[in-house]
């Protein structure tokens, strides 16, 4: 292609988690010449929720200064990185109000054939993170889009659990390690590559 890839890492995290799993999707990327806008999804839970949770309390004031997702990112972008947490095996209200605003960027077909990838977190080992990817995954079908989960491409999902739809970490009782990283550096040069193939 003419032009760099242009890629959106997007991402909604209440207590820091997927903060820093899009974080580490940042860093990969930047080794791989493309263009970058790091936005997170508009916190929307009522005050009253927040205030009784003393780390989503802390996060939201230290990331204030994040750019918030507009749905011009969307168009924008070739390549889309999606972290959202797990909330009873799907997706986070925030995540999900974002997502169903796209009918406007659908009904004209600016969605087709953006390539997509996506991560999450839960509780436990079991608490839902393959139905969540799977459920944001079933809207990008409807996008038109291209999903590029990372398989069993590279050894480092199997050390990571196994998931073949995107990395997903276990955020209660097991905290974000180096091989969390590993995997998120592969899914997201992997998702470069299919788009640059994509878009050459």
């Amino acid at each position: 292609m003419g032009k760099k890839l242009n890629l959106a890492i997007i991402y909604y995290s209440a207590t820091g988690t997927n903060h820093q799993m899009a974080e580490w999707a940042r860093e990969a990327a930047e080794d791989e010449d493309v263009e970058v806008r790091f936005k997170k999804i508009r916190e929307t839970a009522p005050d009253s929720a927040i205030e009784q949770n003393d780390k989503w309390k802390k996060h939201l004031e230290a990331t204030k200064d994040i750019p918030v997702a507009e749905q011009d990112d969307l168009d924008w972008a070739h390549a889309i990185i999606f972290s959202s947490p797990t909330r009873y095996g799907n997706l986070s209200s925030q995540f999900k109000s974002f997502i169903d605003a796209t009918g406007p960027l659908w009904s004209k077909g600016k969605l087709v054939n953006k390539v997509v990838s996506a991560m999450t977190s839960a509780q436990n080992a079991h608490g839902g993170q393959e139905s969540t990817l799977l459920s944001l995954y079933k809207s990008m079908f409807h996008w038109g889009a291209i999903v590029a989960a990372p398989g069993y491409t590279d050894e480092i999902m199997f050390k990571m659990g196994g998931n073949p739809y995107g990395v997903s970490v276990s955020a209660g009782g097991e905290e974000l390690n180096d091989n969390s990283k590993k995997a998120i550096h592969h899914q997201v040069k992997r998702t470069i590559e299919i788009a640059k193939k994509l878009n050459s």
